[in-house]
């Protein structure tokens, strides 16, 4: 009698068990009760007709010809979800341009500017993949993506857009009625905060750092209040009283309806290669949408 290979669905149960080594995590990971996961791996046990795993009453370990189907399943789920990427950015047609980006950049940089692109090019739809996690092109169906970091994509193109420099901002009302902000040393009379986040030896500008560029080194940051996300800075700023500093560029529609403001011109720019990176794949990069969504950007970027 001829063994049938497992399905699609009890492949990716196999291989999220496989993966976790654990049954309830991998029933979360593809929606279905521990129980549930157990029966199937053993319906795939009796039609494979092998033992994929070994089972004690604390914990699940694959057998070697787990392994092997382990592997064989990881490539074959890979494979089909990259070709069904493929096959979804086909349907799509030429009318339709799809872009991985963080919510933070879509809101703060790009939604301002969106209604210029749609009359440059009414014939081409954008739809928005709105994530930080960095996009596979061909499994997760993206042709193009904003990514911020140093660059340096593997089989990518990749254009930086602008220069970012971290500089303090505070509310009109706080310039208008809270302690004087005449020089950089009347700072230490206000509540600070900053943006805690570093990545690959890159340091994000903090107070320590943008104080020694105005000059002073006698400053005490043990007060400064950090934040793990740039908008809870601009939230404290304009809701809390506090000055906060910002990325220029992500602040900019703020500070032209003048929500936000400057009490000084001094300015951190980020460190190394670090900036917002327009990035698409090679293949990709003679693709008439990906072209007119590239010259836009860079032109908008300036």
């Amino acid at each position: 009698m001829k063994r049938m290979l497992p399905g699609t669905r009890a492949l990716r149960t196999f291989e999220a068990a496989g993966r976790h080594l654990n049954f309830t995590r991998a029933a979360d990971e593809v929606g279905l009760t521990p129980a549930a996961v157990s029966y199937q791996i053993k319906e795939m046990e009796d039609q494979l007709g092998v033992v994929l795993f070994t089972r004690s009453s604390r914990s699940i370990q694959l057998t070697a010809a787990g392994a092997v189907l382990f592997e064989a399943a990881a490539d074959a789920l890979d494979s089909l979800q990259r070709a069904a990427g493929r096959a979804r950015r086909m349907t799509r047609g030429s009318a339709h341009l799809r872009i991985s980006l963080s919510a933070r950049f879509a809101a703060n940089w790009l939604m301002p500017r969106l209604p210029r692109f749609r009359a440059a090019h009414p014939g081409l739809e954008l739809m928005f993949d709105i994530t930080d996690q960095i996009r596979d092109f061909d499994a997760d169906d993206v042709d193009i993506a904003i990514r911020f970091g140093n660059g340096k994509y593997e089989h990518a193109l990749s254009d930086r857009l602008f220069d970012m420099v971290v500089a303090p901002v505070c509310s009109p009302r706080l310039l208008e009625t809270g302690p004087r902000l005449r020089e950089p040393r009347d700072l230490f009379h206000h509540t600070l905060c900053y943006l805690d986040w570093k990545t690959d030896g890159m340091v994000w500008p903090n107070w320590r750092m943008w104080m020694e560029e105005a000059g002073i080194r006698d400053f005490d940051d043990s007060r400064c209040l950090a934040f793990p996300d740039s908008s809870h800075v601009v939230q404290a700023v304009i809701e809390g009283g506090a000055v906060g500093l910002a990325d220029l560029a992500m602040i900019a529609n703020d500070l032209a309806q003048g929500r936000l403001v400057r009490p000084f011109d001094i300015g951190v720019s980020v460190a190394g290669d670090y900036a917002y990176h327009l990035v698409c794949p090679e293949s990709s990069g003679q693709d008439p949408r990906v072209l007119a969504f590239r010259a836009w950007m860079l032109g908008e970027a300036g």
